[in-house]
């Protein structure tokens, strides 16, 4: 290996690899998480050939590479046995990024992020199959539907096997452990639905809280909950797990490291999971149902309000499973149900969001997303557009809760109520038939409320989402008239790919950068959060987070853009790539789209270099001098 003997020189520097929490790189430099720093020898790793400098900032010890970091990486993860995945950052590293409901908002996506492309086919199978029962083209009895409900509801049902790898490695922890710890969760002997008999004994008895209790761990009560769909309890237990992970990873002696540490996790993490977190769950499931009760009988109005604008955020912590009782207990008392009703147009209302993202975007990635996901939720399965999309973008989703929030308080107002046990979105409409009067006036208002909750959420969303800017259509440049003051001078100009402010590198808070260490060029504060490509030629390399981006010119000058400051640490969020690494681009092309606003709140600084990495090359490069800048005037002059 081309830089074995590099990699293991770095690794001995940073304090050995047993000094290592966890390393990750971005486009230029290998980012450790040290145990201890004072181990790290940073004088002897300056020094270092292949080693450009050394940094310490943000909780990490990072060793400059530069352009080849990549290959570099591999070597430090081969010799040091190190996991070669990026670890996300937790709740704790992100603690200074943004307020408490974004981090959690984030924190969600990121978890959804990998599996949402199986997610929204998952939901298509769902609804196309519960679309062949509404017309009589299957039955449930048959084969087929059976298979397709097999196909479309697998990822549903053990949806915490699949957050349970997603949400470990989020965490920082071993993901195969986290599916240990989801697949016990949904283990089918631990159901509630499979517990035979009498409970042993039931748990504050007569009150609230009433809990049955069918098994115990060393004496102490379990109360069970079915798992099976929820999300925060395997997000909560994982977070746990990759802290206890670490722990022992640091006391368990490393001959015995390999099983002991992953068995001590699971033996401590999913007991505390059953017995902690499932009455947590339950009780508040139970102390919901109980509310939701009291308030419609307060006003079918308010509890509408209520049920209707939190449903998908019950949903999302498995509190929905409260109220089904309620609607099932009421159907087989006395024929029809007014609780399961009043969320009636959740579904729809993200449908409208959905639609109003899909006519705004030009992104590819989401006028890709979006049909699927919207066809999907009018069918009833909104997890694809709830996660996937509307809620990474925060704003539809606050817009859909709003709207559905609307909606349900129309069902109150009208006295829409279920008459049998139907499906769900569009598919629910025909419980509101009443058995004697028909398609009445509470039928009427039902469909009345959906179409409400649709435009609404189609109107906040498309006009005040505050993503409709960073959605339009990038447009290419208008020409710029070039300077050739220097061409008769110089072998190349490297012209401006950002709008903004030019400054010197020596300006920014980056010290490698600014200290010209990785290259020779200019710092700029964008205006605008499109980064156009100045030159014709071909991405060298694009980092998997889409903050930086190596260009190699046709002329051979290699260049390197890096949108902010410490950015990787965003893990893609704000960046929108319209090409890949090894694509050939043109003179004026849109290379990087970036949200500067929502990068500044999130506490990064903006100030983007743009540098010549093998400035070594030329025997003259000019820099353009300070002020304001515009897309395709020239900044560097580079002379051979």
């Amino acid at each position: 290996m081309k830089y074995e003997k590099l990699a293991k020189a770095i690794i001995e520097n940073v304090g050995g690899k047993e000094n290592v929490n966890s390393v990750v790189h971005c486009i230029t430099r290998l980012r450790f998480k040290l145990k201890d720093e004072e181990k790290a020898n940073t004088e002897v790793l300056e020094n270092m050939d292949g080693v450009v400098t050394v940094r310490q900032s943000g909780g990490q010890y990072q060793v400059v590479i530069g352009n080849h970091v990549p290959d570099v990486y591999k070597a430090v993860v081969s010799e040091g046995g190190f996991e070669s995945n990026r670890p996300a950052d937790d709740l704790d590293n992100n603690s200074n990024k943004g307020s408490l409901l974004d981090r959690f908002i984030d924190m969600i996506s990121g978890i959804f992020q990998p599996i949402l492309a199986v997610l929204v086919a998952s939901g298509m199978i769902k609804g196309f199959n519960a679309l062949f029962i509404a017309m009589d083209w299957l039955s449930e009895a048959s084969g087929t539907y059976q298979v397709l409900n097999a196909i479309g509801d697998a990822l549903f049902h053990f949806l915490p096997i699949f957050l349970g790898y997603t949400a470990m490695k989020k965490f920082g922890g071993t993901p195969f452990l986290g599916m240990l710890i989801a697949g016990a969760l949904v283990y089918p002997a631990l159901d509630p639905s499979a517990q035979a008999g009498e409970p042993l004994y039931t748990l504050f008895a007569g009150n609230l809280f009433e809990s049955p209790v069918h098994i115990e761990f060393f004496g102490i009560p379990i109360i069970l909950m079915t798992y099976a769909m929820s999300v925060i309890p395997i997000i909560l237990s994982t977070f746990f797990a990759a802290k206890l992970e670490n722990f022992f990873a640091k006391i368990v002696p490393d001959v015995v490291k390999t099983f002991v540490v992953p068995m001590l996790t699971v033996l401590i993490i999913i007991p505390l999971t059953f017995i902690v977190i499932g009455p947590i769950a339950t009780w508040a499931s139970q102390l919901l149902r109980a509310g939701t009760i009291w308030l419609y009988e307060l006003s079918p109005v308010v509890a509408g309000a209520v049920v209707g604008a939190f449903w998908l955020v019950f949903v999302m912590f498995g509190l929905h499973w409260g109220l089904v009782p309620i609607g099932l207990n009421n159907f087989a008392s006395q024929g029809w149900d007014p609780i399961l009703a009043l969320m009636f147009v959740h579904s729809f209302a993200l449908a409208g969001a959905l639609t109003a993202i899909w006519i705004r975007t030009k992104k590819q990635k989401l006028k890709t997303l979006t049909p699927p996901a919207i066809i999907s939720a009018i069918f009833g399965v909104t997890e694809p557009g709830m996660y996937g999309i509307a809620l990474p973008l925060k704003k539809p989703f606050i817009f859909t809760l709003i709207a559905s929030g609307i909606g349900g308080a129309l069902l109150g107002l009208f006295g829409t109520i279920g008459y049998t046990m139907g499906g769900l979105g569009i598919f629910q409409l025909p419980s509101f038939i009443h058995p004697e009067e028909g398609m009445n006036t509470a039928f009427i208002g039902a469909l009345i409320a959906a179409v409400v909750g649709t435009v609404l959420a189609f109107v906040l969303t498309y006009f005040f989402s505050g993503a409709n800017k960073e959605n339009e259509e990038p447009t290419q440049p208008a020409p710029q008239a070039e300077d050739n003051t220097k061409q008769n001078v110089t072998s190349e100009v490297i012209k401006s790919p950002l709008n903004g402010e030019v400054f010197k590198l020596a300006d920014i808070s980056d010290s490698v950068f600014a200290s010209g260490a990785l290259g020779k060029g200019v710092a700029i504060k964008p205006s605008a959060g499109k980064l156009i490509s100045p030159v014709a030629g071909m991405v060298s390399a694009l980092f998997d987070t889409h903050h930086a981006i190596g260009i190699v010119t046709e002329q051979g000058a290699e260049l390197l853009v890096h949108i902010g400051m410490d950015t990787v640490q965003l893990e893609g969020q704000f960046f929108n790539a319209y090409v890949a690494q090894g694509d050939k681009i043109e003179k004026g092309q849109l290379l990087i789209e970036f949200d500067i606003e929502s990068i500044e709140k999130a506490g990064y600084d903006i100030f983007t270099p743009v540098v010549i990495t093998n400035f070594d090359q030329y025997t003259s490069i000019e820099i353009a001098e300070e002020g304001t800048i515009q897309v395709g005037k020239p900044i560097i002059f580079l002379d051979k």
